[in-house]
């Protein structure tokens, strides 16, 4: 849903639902889910509320489709890492953590869409709020996984770390508390992952 394109030229050659997504990406990013109306929607998407409730049975259903499409891009990039360090995990992990710093720009002007959605979305059972529960939720098991395919010596605190990394990172972007956030988290990230290889006895570390 994004391209160098200008935004008029490129959304005028959409189908229906996809210009109803990405004018709801762009509002919902800049002005918050709550303060977005579907009239909002319409206008932006030059488009009507009748022809955005053919495709979404209601504004939640709008706001969850969103989310499942920004999930899915970061799902894609556990995909990619995979694909591009097959059989080395070390680098899988470190390659997401590129991921994210190199995203951190856009972070700093909109922030974490899943942060800032969570924040709007107190109900656990908003059918948006589950999308993105689903996505963390998946994101640590494959992460984990990763964590164990490298040898690390308590997988899942690992993976909690650099969670905790990747997440704060994002945070301290957006409200400009820490400089140079991009190469900071690599560094912490790789310190991760070799602290918790160099905690493995030498009979039971692996390499890449």
């Amino acid at each position: 849903m994004t391209s160098t394109a200008s935004r008029p030229s490129r959304v005028a050659k959409l189908p229906p639902r996809e210009r109803i997504l990405d004018a709801a990406e762009e509002l919902f990013q800049s002005e918050g889910i709550r303060r977005v109306g579907v009239q909002a929607i319409a206008e932006k998407a030059e488009t009507t509320k009748m022809a955005i409730y053919r495709h979404f049975e209601t504004k939640d259903a709008l706001v969850a489709e969103w989310l499942r499409i920004v999930a899915a891009d970061y799902q894609a990039a556990f995909d990619r890492v995979e694909a591009e360090y097959p059989g080395r995990p070390r680098e899988q992990i470190l390659g997401l953590a590129r991921f994210i710093a190199e995203g951190l720009p856009a972070v700093s002007h909109r922030g974490c869409p899943f942060i800032n959605s969570i924040a709007e979305l107190p109900d656990r059972s908003h059918p948006a709020r589950q999308v993105i529960e689903a996505h963390k939720a998946l994101q640590t098991r494959r992460l984990v996984g990763m964590c164990t395919a490298a040898g690390l010596a308590d997988p899942e605190q690992a993976a909690a770390g650099i969670t905790f990394v990747l997440e704060g990172a994002q945070v301290s972007t957006h409200n400009g508390s820490i400089d140079q956030v991009g190469d900071r988290l690599l560094k912490i990230v790789e310190g991760i992952v070799d602290q918790h290889r160099a905690d493995l006895t030498p009979s039971r570390a692996t390499t890449d």
